[in-house]
């Protein structure tokens, strides 16, 4: 028997975690980043597309070379098009344009074929979201294709079970909270559920926008934390999931990205920014014998020109 030909899926996961220095608090728990931006796209979607597609594939959903859509702000858009490439699956992206151009492009470099929704004003909204779900569910019907459904499938969860058990076997069983901005919720709730596994008092806290915080019981509202935020309860998001839920705004988010390049030499985008300043909070609530890990979720690469044009405007 010749042994499996390897291909650049087989480097998903198995990313590294690296304690924060400079961005710490003074009598706080120590942080750790869990470098998701290690992955093939620089996203720790590349696990969850990985997942869902090798699921359906394992049960018959999806065939040799049978059609793929998903609906997507653009990091798994951008994973799913790389999955589908390397195993030669026609893939339709359901996007828009308040996602950044770096990723669309990214998602066309790798062969998918992108349906455009236009938002209001570059944001995102619970309207949006759904637009883009109802288009996606359009095309499925009509070309018969594997609909990933991103926001409802549980096949993702078992990805982030694996993200995990890496996270424990890091940080060597010690760890005593876990922070992560919800999209979907299933990043977030594998992560949980698999720590809980070795430790059923990991302190687990969710992230979302302050502009639209559904989760924390407000209104729903437009924000630019690309990959969080969906506008609504998320099918996959059920209350028992987390200990608590920290809203950061679009603009703190941002600042801290810029703070993570500039002092950490970490260059994240926006969620990351999120995800580090829910896990600061935590630190100071837990105390410096504790350790918190948050991610970082994908490389700022896939935001030069949106924080390019932030920095001719002087931040």
């Amino acid at each position: 028997m010749t042994e499996k030909q390897r291909t650049i899926l087989d480097t998903i996961g198995n990313t590294g975690l690296l304690p924060l220095h400079r961005i710490a608090p003074k009598n706080g728990a120590r942080i750790l980043l869990k470098l998701e931006n290690e992955n093939p796209t620089g996203s720790m979607k590349d696990r969850m597309a990985l997942a869902m597609i090798e699921a359906a594939e394992a049960d018959g959903r999806l065939r040799p070379g049978g059609p793929v859509v998903e609906y997507t702000g653009g990091s798994t858009g951008v994973s799913l098009s790389l999955v589908c490439a390397v195993k030669r699956y026609p893939l339709d992206i359901v996007t828009s344009d308040a996602f950044t151009k770096e990723k669309l492009d990214h998602m066309k470099l790798l062969g998918a074929t992108l349906h455009i929704v236009t938002s209001d004003s570059g944001r995102m909204t619970e309207k949006l979201t759904k637009d883009m779900i109802e288009e996606a569910r359009i095309i499925a019907e009509a070309k018969g294709s594997f609909w990933t459904d991103q926001m409802r499938n549980r096949d993702q969860i078992a990805a982030y079970h694996r993200m995990a058990d890496e996270i424990w076997s890091q940080t060597s069983g010690r760890i005593d909270g876990f922070v992560q901005g919800v999209g979907t919720a299933a990043s977030l709730r594998g992560v949980a559920e698999g720590l809980r596994r070795y430790r059923d008092d990991v302190r687990i806290v969710a992230v979302e926008p302050a502009e639209s915080a559904v989760l924390s019981g407000g209104p729903t509202g437009a924000h630019k934390i690309d990959g969080v935020g969906a506008g609504y309860i998320v099918p996959l998001w059920h209350g028992s999931i987390a200990d608590g839920i920290e809203k950061v705004s679009t603009e703190d988010a941002m600042a801290m990205a810029f703070r993570l390049a500039r002092e950490e030499g970490l260059f994240a985008g926006t969620s990351t920014g999120a995800n580090v300043i829910a896990a600061l909070r935590l630190a100071e609530r837990l105390g410096p014998d504790a350790t918190v890990v948050t991610v970082m979720c994908d490389t700022g690469m896939k935001y030069l020109k949106t924080f390019g044009a932030r920095l001719e405007a002087g931040a």
